[in-house]
Protein backbone atom coordinates (compact mmCIF):
# COMPACT_ATOMS: atom_id res chain seq x y z
CA UNK A 1 0.00 0.00 0.00
CA UNK A 2 1.66 3.31 -0.82
CA UNK A 3 0.88 6.95 0.35
CA UNK A 4 0.34 10.13 -1.72
CA UNK A 5 3.67 12.25 -0.73
CA UNK A 6 3.03 15.73 0.65
CA UNK A 7 5.10 18.66 0.28
CA UNK A 8 7.91 19.31 2.59
CA UNK A 9 5.72 22.64 3.77
CA UNK A 10 2.98 20.17 4.37
CA UNK A 11 4.99 17.72 6.70
CA UNK A 12 6.85 20.80 8.57
CA UNK A 13 3.34 22.91 9.19
CA UNK A 14 1.89 19.01 10.27
CA UNK A 15 4.63 18.60 12.75
CA UNK A 16 4.43 21.53 13.97
CA UNK A 17 0.58 21.47 14.54
CA UNK A 18 1.34 18.59 16.35
CA UNK A 19 3.84 20.51 18.58
CA UNK A 20 1.65 22.73 19.59
CA UNK A 21 -1.17 20.34 20.60
CA UNK A 22 1.69 18.82 22.95
CA UNK A 23 2.83 22.68 24.49
CA UNK A 24 -0.61 23.43 24.77
CA UNK A 25 -1.75 20.20 26.74
CA UNK A 26 1.41 20.31 28.71
CA UNK A 27 0.95 23.95 29.70
CA UNK A 28 -2.47 22.48 30.69
CA UNK A 29 -1.29 19.68 32.69
CA UNK A 30 0.96 22.20 34.93
CA UNK A 31 -0.85 24.76 35.53
CA UNK A 32 -2.47 25.88 38.41
CA UNK A 33 -0.06 22.80 40.38
CA UNK A 34 3.03 21.97 41.81
CA UNK A 35 4.30 19.88 39.42
CA UNK A 36 7.43 20.57 38.00
CA UNK A 37 6.98 22.89 34.51
CA UNK A 38 10.31 21.08 32.98
CA UNK A 39 9.16 17.55 34.40
CA UNK A 40 8.85 14.89 31.27
CA UNK A 41 5.67 13.69 32.50
CA UNK A 42 3.60 13.26 29.34
CA UNK A 43 0.13 15.58 28.77
CA UNK A 44 -2.79 14.67 30.98
CA UNK A 45 -5.46 15.56 28.87
CA UNK A 46 -6.98 16.63 25.53
CA UNK A 47 -7.90 20.58 26.04
CA UNK A 48 -7.04 22.15 23.26
CA UNK A 49 -10.16 22.56 20.46
CA UNK A 50 -9.51 20.29 17.48
CA UNK A 51 -10.37 20.14 13.62
CA UNK A 52 -12.33 17.92 12.45
CA UNK A 53 -10.69 14.58 11.66
CA UNK A 54 -10.60 10.97 11.24
CA UNK A 55 -8.01 9.54 14.12
CA UNK A 56 -6.60 5.76 12.62
CA UNK A 57 -5.24 3.58 15.70
CA UNK A 58 -3.57 0.33 15.69
CA UNK A 59 -3.81 -1.05 18.73
CA UNK A 60 -2.59 -4.64 20.34
CA UNK A 61 -5.94 -7.10 20.25
CA UNK A 62 -4.90 -7.11 24.46
CA UNK A 63 -6.50 -3.75 24.44
CA UNK A 64 -9.44 -4.34 23.02
CA UNK A 65 -11.64 -3.35 25.44
CA UNK A 66 -9.84 -0.87 27.36
CA UNK A 67 -9.12 0.96 23.44
CA UNK A 68 -12.80 0.82 22.91
CA UNK A 69 -13.73 2.84 26.20
CA UNK A 70 -10.97 5.63 25.78
CA UNK A 71 -11.86 6.34 22.21
CA UNK A 72 -15.92 7.01 23.01
CA UNK A 73 -14.88 9.06 25.97
CA UNK A 74 -12.31 10.73 23.60
CA UNK A 75 -15.00 11.45 20.87
CA UNK A 76 -17.64 12.53 23.53
CA UNK A 77 -15.04 15.35 24.80
CA UNK A 78 -14.01 16.00 21.04
CA UNK A 79 -17.05 15.62 19.10
CA UNK A 80 -15.29 16.88 15.43
CA UNK A 81 -12.90 13.80 15.88
CA UNK A 82 -13.35 10.14 14.71
CA UNK A 83 -11.31 7.45 16.01
CA UNK A 84 -11.01 4.50 14.19
CA UNK A 85 -9.34 1.33 16.11
CA UNK A 86 -7.48 -1.51 14.37
CA UNK A 87 -7.05 -4.31 16.66
CA UNK A 88 -4.53 -7.21 16.23
CA UNK A 89 -0.87 -8.88 16.87
CA UNK A 90 1.42 -6.14 17.73
CA UNK A 91 4.33 -7.31 15.67
CA UNK A 92 2.07 -7.60 12.69
CA UNK A 93 0.98 -4.49 13.46
CA UNK A 94 3.99 -3.19 13.23
CA UNK A 95 4.73 -4.57 9.77
CA UNK A 96 1.82 -3.03 8.18
CA UNK A 97 3.21 0.33 9.58
CA UNK A 98 6.59 0.32 7.90
CA UNK A 99 4.95 -1.33 5.08
CA UNK A 100 2.55 2.18 4.59
CA UNK A 101 -0.85 1.20 5.82
CA UNK A 102 -2.73 4.16 7.04
CA UNK A 103 -1.55 4.87 10.69
CA UNK A 104 -1.82 8.03 13.08
CA UNK A 105 -0.81 6.24 16.33
CA UNK A 106 0.04 2.64 17.35
CA UNK A 107 -0.02 1.55 20.92
CA UNK A 108 2.13 -1.94 21.12
CA UNK A 109 1.41 -4.81 23.70
CA UNK A 110 5.71 -4.50 24.01
CA UNK A 111 8.66 -2.09 23.15
CA UNK A 112 10.07 -4.29 20.83
CA UNK A 113 7.39 -3.86 17.67
CA UNK A 114 7.36 -0.73 18.95
CA UNK A 115 10.79 0.48 18.41
CA UNK A 116 10.55 -1.50 14.74
CA UNK A 117 8.49 1.82 13.63
CA UNK A 118 10.99 3.83 15.81
CA UNK A 119 14.16 2.81 13.44
CA UNK A 120 11.66 3.14 10.95
CA UNK A 121 11.35 6.99 11.16
CA UNK A 122 7.54 6.44 11.83
CA UNK A 123 7.32 7.19 15.23
CA UNK A 124 9.67 9.31 17.95
CA UNK A 125 9.34 9.52 21.76
CA UNK A 126 7.01 6.52 22.43
CA UNK A 127 5.54 6.38 25.56
CA UNK A 128 5.15 3.61 27.72
CA UNK A 129 1.51 3.86 29.39
CA UNK A 130 0.41 0.16 31.03
CA UNK A 131 1.84 -2.92 32.05
CA UNK A 132 0.29 -6.37 31.99
CA UNK A 133 1.42 -9.75 33.11
CA UNK A 134 0.16 -13.13 32.04
CA UNK A 135 -2.28 -15.36 33.84
CA UNK A 136 -3.63 -19.29 33.37
CA UNK A 137 -7.45 -19.50 31.97
CA UNK A 138 -9.58 -22.17 31.57
CA UNK A 139 -12.88 -22.87 30.93
CA UNK A 140 -15.91 -22.02 33.33
CA UNK A 141 -16.12 -24.83 35.50
CA UNK A 142 -12.29 -26.32 34.90
CA UNK A 143 -13.60 -29.33 33.41
CA UNK A 144 -9.83 -30.73 32.99
CA UNK A 145 -8.57 -29.92 36.06
CA UNK A 146 -5.70 -27.60 35.83
CA UNK A 147 -3.86 -26.57 38.03
CA UNK A 148 -0.89 -24.62 37.29
CA UNK A 149 1.72 -24.33 34.71
CA UNK A 150 2.99 -27.77 34.60
CA UNK A 151 -0.41 -29.30 32.90
CA UNK A 152 0.90 -26.73 30.26
CA UNK A 153 3.19 -29.57 29.41
CA UNK A 154 0.73 -32.29 29.71
CA UNK A 155 0.05 -33.83 25.90
CA UNK A 156 -3.71 -35.42 27.26
CA UNK A 157 -4.58 -31.64 27.31
CA UNK A 158 -5.96 -29.09 24.87
CA UNK A 159 -3.20 -26.58 24.84
CA UNK A 160 -3.41 -23.10 23.18
CA UNK A 161 -0.54 -20.44 23.65
CA UNK A 162 0.05 -17.42 21.37
CA UNK A 163 2.87 -17.70 18.87
CA UNK A 164 6.28 -16.41 20.28
CA UNK A 165 5.87 -13.69 17.50
CA UNK A 166 3.43 -11.65 19.42
CA UNK A 167 4.22 -10.32 22.66
CA UNK A 168 2.39 -12.42 24.51
CA UNK A 169 3.55 -15.42 22.63
CA UNK A 170 7.03 -14.13 23.71
CA UNK A 171 6.14 -13.47 27.68
CA UNK A 172 4.70 -17.14 27.67
CA UNK A 173 8.04 -18.82 26.43
CA UNK A 174 9.82 -16.59 29.03
CA UNK A 175 7.72 -17.55 31.49
CA UNK A 176 7.85 -21.11 30.92
CA UNK A 177 11.30 -21.47 30.41
CA UNK A 178 11.98 -19.59 33.66
CA UNK A 179 10.22 -22.64 35.26
CA UNK A 180 11.31 -25.06 33.20
CA UNK A 181 8.31 -26.28 30.90
CA UNK A 182 7.87 -27.27 28.00
CA UNK A 183 4.76 -26.90 26.74
CA UNK A 184 2.92 -29.35 24.43
CA UNK A 185 0.59 -26.97 22.53
CA UNK A 186 -1.92 -27.89 20.19
CA UNK A 187 -2.71 -24.46 18.35
CA UNK A 188 -0.30 -21.31 18.29
CA UNK A 189 -2.78 -18.12 17.71
CA UNK A 190 -1.78 -14.84 16.48
CA UNK A 191 -3.16 -12.89 18.93
CA UNK A 192 -3.92 -13.05 22.32
CA UNK A 193 -7.81 -13.14 21.81
CA UNK A 194 -7.66 -15.46 19.15
CA UNK A 195 -6.06 -17.47 22.06
CA UNK A 196 -8.99 -16.35 24.86
CA UNK A 197 -11.59 -17.24 22.09
CA UNK A 198 -10.87 -20.68 21.96
CA UNK A 199 -10.48 -21.14 25.89
CA UNK A 200 -14.38 -19.69 26.23
CA UNK A 201 -15.82 -21.74 23.56
CA UNK A 202 -14.31 -25.21 25.39
CA UNK A 203 -12.37 -25.87 22.20
CA UNK A 204 -9.26 -25.78 24.50
CA UNK A 205 -8.19 -27.15 28.56
CA UNK A 206 -6.08 -24.26 29.33
CA UNK A 207 -4.28 -21.38 27.89
CA UNK A 208 -1.92 -18.60 28.93
CA UNK A 209 -3.18 -14.53 27.92
CA UNK A 210 -2.51 -11.80 29.87
CA UNK A 211 -4.80 -11.31 32.84
CA UNK A 212 -6.32 -7.98 31.71
CA UNK A 213 -8.16 -10.82 28.92
CA UNK A 214 -9.47 -13.58 32.04
CA UNK A 215 -10.64 -10.09 33.35
CA UNK A 216 -12.43 -8.83 29.98
CA UNK A 217 -13.52 -12.75 29.39
CA UNK A 218 -15.68 -12.74 32.73
CA UNK A 219 -17.88 -15.78 33.45
CA UNK A 220 -17.12 -17.78 30.68
CA UNK A 221 -13.57 -18.57 32.00
CA UNK A 222 -11.75 -18.82 34.89
CA UNK A 223 -8.45 -17.20 35.61
CA UNK A 224 -5.58 -18.98 37.71
CA UNK A 225 -3.06 -16.34 38.98
CA UNK A 226 0.90 -17.86 38.38
CA UNK A 227 2.91 -15.97 40.90
CA UNK A 228 6.13 -16.79 38.58
CA UNK A 229 4.44 -14.21 36.05
CA UNK A 230 5.20 -11.34 38.33
CA UNK A 231 8.90 -11.89 36.80
CA UNK A 232 8.12 -11.31 33.23
CA UNK A 233 5.99 -8.32 32.53
CA UNK A 234 4.54 -6.39 29.27
CA UNK A 235 5.57 -2.79 29.04
CA UNK A 236 3.00 -0.89 26.41
CA UNK A 237 4.43 2.17 24.56
CA UNK A 238 2.17 4.49 22.42
CA UNK A 239 3.11 6.75 19.99
CA UNK A 240 1.89 9.15 16.69
CA UNK A 241 2.88 7.86 13.34
CA UNK A 242 5.23 10.84 11.83
CA UNK A 243 5.49 9.82 8.22
CA UNK A 244 6.46 12.62 6.47
CA UNK A 245 5.39 10.80 3.54
CA UNK A 246 1.62 10.33 4.49
CA UNK A 247 -1.49 12.43 3.30
CA UNK A 248 -2.33 13.03 6.76
CA UNK A 249 -3.68 16.52 7.68
CA UNK A 250 -2.57 18.89 10.04
CA UNK A 251 -5.59 18.49 11.39
CA UNK A 252 -5.43 14.94 11.87
CA UNK A 253 -1.83 15.06 13.01
CA UNK A 254 -3.15 17.61 15.95
CA UNK A 255 -5.96 15.14 16.92
CA UNK A 256 -3.23 11.79 17.22
CA UNK A 257 -0.77 13.51 19.76
CA UNK A 258 -3.97 14.76 21.44
CA UNK A 259 -5.19 11.10 21.95
CA UNK A 260 -1.92 10.28 22.69
CA UNK A 261 -1.84 12.71 25.07
CA UNK A 262 -5.39 11.48 26.52
CA UNK A 263 -4.26 8.06 27.07
CA UNK A 264 -0.77 8.84 28.58
CA UNK A 265 -3.05 11.12 30.94
CA UNK A 266 -4.89 11.18 33.88
CA UNK A 267 -8.06 10.08 32.33
CA UNK A 268 -6.33 7.24 30.47
CA UNK A 269 -4.69 5.98 33.66
CA UNK A 270 -7.87 5.71 35.44
CA UNK A 271 -9.66 3.64 32.42
CA UNK A 272 -6.66 1.34 31.91
CA UNK A 273 -6.46 0.56 35.79
CA UNK A 274 -10.09 -0.19 35.92
CA UNK A 275 -9.63 -2.66 32.81
CA UNK A 276 -6.85 -4.59 35.21
CA UNK A 277 -3.65 -3.08 33.31
CA UNK A 278 -0.80 -1.75 35.59
CA UNK A 279 1.02 1.37 36.04
CA UNK A 280 4.64 1.62 34.29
Amino acid sequence: MTRTPRTTLRAATGLAAAALVALALAGCATSGGDEDPNASTPPTESTVNLEAAEVTVLAAASLTEAFDDLATQFEAANPSVEITVSYGGSGALATQIIEGAPADVFASAAEAPMQQVVDAGLATDPVVFATNTLELVVPAGNPAGVTGLDDLANPDLRIALCDESVPCGAASAKLLANEGITPAPDTLESDVKAVLTKVSLGEVDAALVYRTDVQAAGDDVEGIKVPAAADVVNRYPIAAITDPSSDASDAQIAAAAAFVAFVTGDAGRETLDAYGFGTP
